[in-house]
């Protein structure tokens, strides 16, 4: 879909009002930081840890992402399925413009910076879109398998944007990468496992219900019986596995970057230990990282 038919698509106001006027490089690039910091999410977009020098890039890419998650996301106000994926897909034809030089919104016309003077591969946002698109019409995974391929397209892009933007361009270190944000994807889902269910949305891997003898009408009674707790145990190891791939990471990177990967690894194992502390009931209450878990996070990382 050309972006020359968006005034045939009822888009939100976020993409339309940007269209109505032109910018300049540093207003584009305000305009994603400004989106960024009113937003908090998982990934390093805002930390201190992030050089001033990167930060404009990573709100760019930020802006990006959150916009076309935005898209996505079932609990809009408005938007059926077929809305949102043709939200998505002008969006993709943004980036299709925005790789020929042809930006008008200002996330893409900092985006298009960003990617010239950092030599990022676009593939990977495609692979985000993609995995956006997932969002719209996958409401089960069949396989582990199957959950790793969605993480793959979800969770590994950022990782790799992130590690390009320091300069680091090795396929050893983009494989470490790829374990630590899958586990931190599967970590999520197990934490978020009543919130997905209130969207009917499912996760854990069917082979793995049946594996444990679960039911998905038993998942939708929201009751840790002996055979969940056994399923989510078997799933947070998993995750699990995937930290571990991943460990050597923050000390095969320098400067900063170093902290911030020590801190996502060890929040994301946070998570995970929450889970179990909590005897795989996540049906109970949400297993969340405090602020106090973090400062524990941050004095353990620091030694």
């Amino acid at each position: 879909m050309p972006s020359a038919t968006l005034e045939k698509i009822i888009l939100p106001s976020l993409v339309a009002a940007p269209l109505e006027r032109s910018w300049t490089e540093a207003e584009a690039f305000a305009y994603c930081s400004r989106l960024t910091r009113s937003h908090y999410e998982n990934f390093p977009v805002g930390s201190a840890l992030v050089p001033k020098a990167l930060q404009p890039a990573v709100h760019s890419l930020y802006a990006f992402m959150r916009t076309a998650d935005d898209f996505s996301d079932e609990n809009r106000k408005s938007g059926d399925e077929a809305e949102r994926m043709a939200w998505l897909n002008t969006w993709e034809a943004m980036l299709d413009d925005c790789q020929r030089g042809e930006a008008r919104h200002p996330i893409f016309i900092a985006l298009r910076a960003t990617l010239q003077r950092h030599d990022l591969p676009a593939q990977w946002l495609h692979d985000l879109l993609h995995a956006f698109k997932m969002d719209v019409t996958v409401r089960r995974y069949a396989t582990a398998e199957d959950l790793l391929t969605y993480c793959r397209y979800s969770a590994n892009p950022v990782g790799r944007l992130i590690l390009t933007l320091f300069g680091y361009r090795d396929e050893e270190l983009y494989w470490l990468s790829d374990a630590i944000c899958t586990g931190l994807q599967l970590a999520n889902h197990w934490q978020d496992i009543s919130v997905d269910l209130d969207k009917d949305r499912i996760y854990l891997p069917q082979e793995s219900q049946r594996r444990f003898d679960m039911r998905e009408e038993d998942l939708f009674s929201r009751v840790a019986t002996p055979a969940f707790r056994q399923l989510l145990a078997f799933e947070v190891l998993r995750a699990r596995e995937f930290f571990t791939r991943g460990r050597e990471l923050p000390e095969r990177v320098q400067g900063r970057l170093k902290w911030e990967l020590r801190l996502t690894w060890r929040g994301g194992l946070r998570i995970l230990d929450k889970i179990e502390e909590a005897d795989y009931d996540v049906f109970k209450q949400r297993p969340v990282v405090t602020k106090a878990d973090w400062l524990g996070i941050a004095f353990s990382s620091l030694f």
